[in-house]
């Protein structure tokens, strides 16, 4: 008698099974000047490389989907012209296509590193990458794929930050990561004030009323209305990334 062999099943049987995650769908916000040099200038590829080992370690042993939104902080911000004559919005936009030239190469790395992509600009530039499309993100990540956002929401006066928060609403995420050069949020500026404490959790309205310039306003407020969390953290210490899926405390956690 044949006997049927279902060659799905037996993949399935012998592939590991990934850890569940606290998040489940999760946006991470990546300063561009990871992607710099020792000086955080410029766009270094074994720097990309290095916060692609990263996002490889995590993504392969966690169950999760992955948007990932990036500044361009190691190229060229628009608030670089100020006290200028330089047109701000214009400045504005070529911060822009710096995060589109951040995003392309995380995703060339990320695919040397077999992981599936796809970059999703808010200009709409086609021979590149693809235009943000709502629909398409969701369908990318529920498939599967990494999601790198790119060119901020597309209009200049807004920050990437503004950027990460509006994307963590409209791709419905169970949180926004968002990583600093410091812990947390603090009541000081720690760099200058030995003696500045840093906050476990905040409230989103503590945040605005405290004019805690981590994030700017229009990103707390967002992140508000639509109720996403967000965590502060050390972008430094890629491995606090992996430290907050498993559901550890680290940094500072804004919610209701």
């Amino acid at each position: 008698m044949a006997i049927s062999i279902n060659i799905s099943d037996i993949l399935l049987t012998y592939m590991p099974r990934k850890i569940k995650s606290k998040y489940s769908r999760i946006l991470l916000k990546l300063t561009g000047e990871l992607f710099g040099d020792s000086r955080l200038k410029g766009l270094d590829f074994n720097s990309v490389n290095k916060v692609t080992n990263y996002i490889h370690n995590i993504y392969t042993k966690y169950d999760i989907q992955l948007a990932i939104v990036v500044g361009s902080g190691n190229l060229f911000r628009g608030r670089n012209v100020k006290g200028t004559n330089v047109d701000r919005a214009t400045a504005d936009y070529i911060g822009m296509l710096a995060t589109i030239m951040n995003a392309l190469a995380l995703q060339e790395s990320l695919e040397r590193h077999k992981l599936p992509t796809r970059v999703m600009s808010a200009v709409a530039i086609q021979s590149l990458c693809e235009p943000f499309i709502r629909r398409k993100a969701l369908s990318h990540l529920e498939n599967g794929k990494i999601v790198i956002l790119a060119a901020g929401t597309g209009n200049p006066f807004f920050t990437t930050d503004s950027a990460a928060a509006l994307k963590a609403c409209e791709l419905k995420c169970d949180i926004l990561l968002k990583g600093t050069s410091v812990e947390g949020i603090y009541n000081k500026d720690p760099k200058k004030n030995k003696n500045a404490v840093m906050y476990k959790t905040l409230s989103y309205q503590e945040a605005l009323v405290k004019n805690l310039t981590v994030m700017d306003n229009t990103a707390f407020a967002l992140s508000q209305r639509e109720k996403v969390p967000i965590i502060v953290f050390n972008i430094n210490h890629l491995d606090n990334i992996e430290k907050i899926i498993r559901g550890e405390h680290v940094g500072t956690l804004i919610k209701r």
